[in-house]
């Protein structure tokens, strides 16, 4: 069973790694087209915009602690990311200090 499934690893790693060379091979020697510009520049906003919003479809606002950790994170994260333009700082920083308020349960502490 192991090995088929470290053949299936394997496959799908390599099949990735094709897929995302795929566009540097096909247009190393061309221009790309508008439309490739236009979803390099706009689609990471909005994939993470679509993220940010699936987080908090299922946010109880009316329940103790009324969305306060995930607000109190989203307004961090885009600080950090303003301040110093690195999404992978943000991003770490906004998870740390959210599951940290998530777990301590401090936010529902001083709320209630």
């Amino acid at each position: 069973m192991s090995d088929n499934l470290l053949t299936v690893v394997i496959i799908t790693a390599v099949i990735t790694a094709f897929t995302r060379a795929l566009p540097f091979i096909f247009f190393r020697k061309r221009d790309q087209p508008q439309f490739l510009k236009v979803i390099e520049r706009d689609f990471p906003p909005m994939i993470m915009l679509l993220l940010v919003l699936y987080c908090l479809k299922d946010i109880s606002w009316t329940m103790i602690p009324y969305g306060v950790p995930e607000l109190m994170c989203i307004f961090i994260v885009a600080g950090l990311h303003i301040w110093k333009g690195n999404a992978l700082l943000s991003i770490f920083a906004g998870t740390v200090i959210y599951m940290y308020l998530v777990q301590s349960g401090i936010i529902a502490l001083l709320l209630s």
